[in-house]
């Protein structure tokens, strides 16, 4: 959902499947979960089995951006793991071992001892009672063009230039614990909301305040490409423009999916992205009602490559993942267990495989919230489309780090 960052990746870092039935988190603990008890140490005893289903070389490749993280941040900046703290040298250290035993290509059985003998192994409070709710995110394509015609009539927006961010706490320490307020100037000289959905689309001239990147074929592609976050758009004119999450109008998220349940337009198990698109292409009559009942909107930047995470390292399909910020340490390596589809059969969720592996925390996202929830990165193309769409699943999502 990664609605790209606040994930640059997903609304930040937004699942896909929550964020089109939810507009908060999913399950809750049942006690308050904070930074210092989000994560528990394991005894050696209660390890999971360290089998990973995939290529070494994509987890050297999401290993090596985390790196990049490490490198640039200041050494002794601390992280939390429940109520262990280490400094970004460690981990960067933690990330080193690692990588420099998966170079030497280990049977499954060696690289499941390795871990055991040299890791601490942290568990999400999530995994208790019905574990870890798993959704996916990924980076759609579309076509589009660099200047509007009859076929290309919906702009990607830029920030408009009267957008403004209000922080508060610089007007009183009472303020600190509030968020940043979005607003803009109104005729009257006064500091108010700025522009919901709706009045975004109605306003006749919003291009001269935004300016376009790009324009695309529907509403219902942007729509989307604003819970990823992040996207291809292949240009008319030749290349490839990759465009990304900047920021947003600062109104609350509200999921069209549920809008939809709640209208009896689709039944709750069916709904997915695929479902809800099918729906917006068979009621095109009923599109406004259903895009404005959501009033957040994304603006978009350009950049060169990606995607990129809120860690601001690239993204690697299935190896990394988008967690609460608040709660887990960022860049770190972890271990989750759930269920992913084949990418031979496309089958039904129910049927998907067990699915285990190493992936980096290098993404958050808006309704990524509390310790029961992650989002994992799904890539680009119809298997990542297809199970970021779909997924839906309980698992175990566990934290790495090197013993001292």
């Amino acid at each position: 959902m990664r609605i790209g960052s606040i994930r640059p990746l997903a609304i930040c870092g937004v699942a896909l499947v929550a964020l089109i039935l939810f507009s908060g988190c999913g399950h809750k603990p049942p006690v308050p979960v904070t930074r210092y008890t989000s994560l528990s140490l394991l005894a050696p005893t209660d390890y999971p089995r360290f089998l990973d289903s995939l290529d070494k070389s994509s987890l050297e490749h999401s290993l090596s951006q985390s790196l990049v993280y490490f490198n640039r941040v200041p050494e002794s900046r601390m992280y939390q793991f429940g109520p262990d703290a280490f400094d970004a040298l460690h981990l960067r250290r933690s990330m080193e071992v690692f990588l420099e035993f998966l170079k030497t290509d280990p049977m499954a059985l060696a690289l499941d001892r390795f871990v055991r003998e040299h890791y601490n192994v942290y568990g999400s409070v999530g995994n208790r009672e019905d574990g870890v709710l798993f959704t996916g995110y990924y980076e759609p394509s579309m076509a589009g063009s660099l200047t509007p015609d009859d076929e290309y009539r919906y702009p990607l927006f830029s920030v408009p230039d009267n957008l403004l961010t209000v922080d508060l706490s610089a007007f009183s320490d009472k303020y600190d614990d509030l968020p940043r307020l979005t607003a803009r100037v109104n005729d009257q000289n006064q500091v108010v909301p700025y522009f919901s959905r709706q009045e975004i689309n109605a306003l006749e001239n919003f291009e001269a305040r935004a300016k376009p990147l790009a324009w695309v074929r529907n509403r219902t592609d942007r729509f989307f490409l604003e819970i990823q976050g992040s996207g291809r758009v292949n240009l008319k004119q030749g290349g490839v423009m990759h465009v990304h999450y900047s920021t947003k109008n600062g109104h609350p998220y509200k999921a069209i999916g549920r809008y939809l349940i709640n209208q009896g337009e689709i039944p709750k198990e069916e709904v997915s992205m695929q479902s809800i698109r099918t729906w917006l292409e068979n009621n095109p009559a009923r599109q406004d009602e259903v895009f404005d009942y959501n009033p957040s909107f994304v603006f978009f930047r350009q950049e060169q490559g990606g995607p990129f995470g809120s860690i601001s390292v690239k993204v690697t399909p299935m190896r990394s993942i988008a967690t609460d910020r608040t709660l887990f340490p960022k860049g770190a390596l972890c271990f989750i267990e759930t269920s992913t589809p084949s990418p031979d059969s496309l089958e039904k969720p129910e049927l998907w495989k067990p699915f285990s592996g190493f992936v980096m925390n290098q993404d958050t996202g808006g309704a990524i919230k509390g310790a029961s929830r992650c989002d994992l990165f799904y890539g680009n193309g119809g298997y990542a489309e297809f199970g970021a769409g779909h997924m839906n699943h309980r698992g175990n999502l566990y934290f790495l780090v090197l013993r001292r």
